[in-house]
């Protein structure tokens, strides 16, 4: 190996390590006297490794667990992970598929723990991007935009690519995805940085065109949706649009009598805040928080508080959209115009 080589490992490891130190000390504030379980598997173990190492500088009461990867996100982990987790009060998770969505995790949370959830991580993402963020900052950022969002309903998002759509909002805008998890039973992804609000239901009408991600993978032709009164009632885009015709037809078949409409419900709108999240890259978590970004979730609502309970919900992020609030500019061209 050259001595540039080594001096580039070095860096990583570096880098990996002062990313680590961010979600021990920072993201999750943990101390002396927590257990504290990292669980991992085969793709992901040297994250998991530098995780390890940062968080026993602050307890040695930790355990670092490398399980199977699972086939696809919300598969249950293996049943003694999932024991090991109700016993923990920390659990940082770095796993190729998220857990966040299983019994196991909705157990140790009942428990009281609070988890730190990375799903899709690699060493590129966790060494640069939106998990170097300074959290601390972007919570003050975040928490201080309420004045922004209070008694404006009437939301338009437009985009070059085609996007014009109008809804108004259907509940509070969410401003706590900002990467602190220091309360018992906090859930938080990272890497964080986003707000994100209802739809308010029968309400959105126009055309959303997704020409960045969809579900973390890049698009190289864009999605189309034509939507009426919230519905999704017509998608095009080759060979995607449907594929994603087929997911929802196939939970349509699922469900009973008005709730089959639903599975095309438009259940989400979000804008992504994180300041190192300068690129669309292809995974999930890092494009929906990219600053300056805005996605839609379509599908299943109800962890908003809307009715659409249909099982599934699945997100498409957009480039340089302009999003305005009633008389206020939330984002222009791309640009956080948030005042």
């Amino acid at each position: 190996m050259s001595a540039d080589d080594v001096a580039r490992d070095s860096e990583s490891v570096q880098a990996m390590l002062s990313t680590a130190r961010s979600v021990v000390r920072t993201c999750l504030q943990i101390r002396r006297e927590e257990d504290v379980l990292i669980i991992t598997d085969p793709e992901t173990s040297e994250v998991g490794q530098a995780l390890y190492e940062e968080a026993s500088r602050v307890t040695d009461r930790i355990l670092l667990v490398m399980m199977p990867p699972t086939q696809k996100p919300g598969k249950e982990p293996p049943l003694p992970v999932s024991d090991i987790m109700r016993r923990h009060r920390v659990i940082l998770i770095a796993t190729k598929n998220s857990l966040s969505h299983t019994r196991a995790r909705q157990q140790a949370s009942k428990e009281g723990a609070r988890i730190v959830s990375m799903p899709g991580i690699n060493d590129e993402l966790f060494e640069n991007g939106g998990m170097t963020a300074d959290y601390n900052a972007l919570q003050r950022e975040i928490s201080g935009m309420g004045s922004v969002f209070r008694r404006k309903r009437r939301v338009r998002v437009t985009t070059p690519s085609g996007t014009d759509i109008e809804f108004r909002t259907g509940g509070r805008w969410v401003l706590e995805d900002n990467g602190i998890c220091n309360r018992p039973g906090q859930v938080s992804n990272l890497p964080a940085g986003k707000v994100f609000v209802l739809p308010n239901e029968g309400t959105m009408n126009g055309t959303i065109v997704i020409d960045g991600s969809w579900e973390g993978s890049l698009l190289d032709d864009p999605l189309t949706f034509k939507v009426e009164e919230g519905l999704v009632v017509e998608a095009s885009g080759g060979d995607l649009a449907a594929e994603i015709g087929s997911i929802f037809e196939l939970a349509k078949a699922s469900l009973r009598g008005a709730r089959r409409e639903l599975v095309w419900t438009v259940a989400e709108f979000g804008i992504g805040m994180n300041p190192k999240a300068l690129n669309i890259v292809g995974n999930k978590l890092e494009d929906q928080v990219v600053r300056g970004s805005a996605y839609f979730g379509f599908g299943d609502n109800t962890h908003l508080g809307g009715s659409a309970r249909v099982g599934f919900h699945l997100r498409g992020v957009m480039r340089d959209p302009s999003v305005t609030l009633e008389d206020s500019s939330l984002i222009n061209e791309g640009k956080v115009a948030i005042r």
